[in-house]
């Protein structure tokens, strides 16, 4: 496979992965972080970090609103709930294997 249908293919995933989390609202960041050690942050942050690396200067939010769809204080008013007890418990413990 050449470089330009990997890269071409890469972009389909990535894309198809976003339209995914932006579609499964009820997944939780913090259940991502639990169980796979990222979230849509995380993603945002990559982006950023990617854009950066290329002279594209973006904060923050603007990278993980291109992650969410929207601002992430406006997922986070209609998506984000409460981290349970147990929720901070399993991402407290999860921390020590995705570090």
């Amino acid at each position: 496979m050449d470089d330009k249908t990997r890269i071409e293919l890469e972009a389909a995933v990535y894309r198809r992965l976003v339209d995914h989390l932006r579609a499964r609202t009820d997944v939780q960041n913090i259940d991502l972080m639990i169980v796979s050690g990222f979230c849509r942050n995380c993603l945002g942050d990559w982006y950023r970090e990617a854009a950066a690396e290329k002279g594209i200067v973006m904060d923050k939010d603007e990278a993980r609103g291109l992650v969410y769809g929207m601002p992430p204080s406006e997922w986070k008013k209609r998506h984000q709930k409460d981290a349970t007890p147990e929720q901070i418990a399993a991402f407290e413990r999860s921390q020590k294997t995705h570090s």
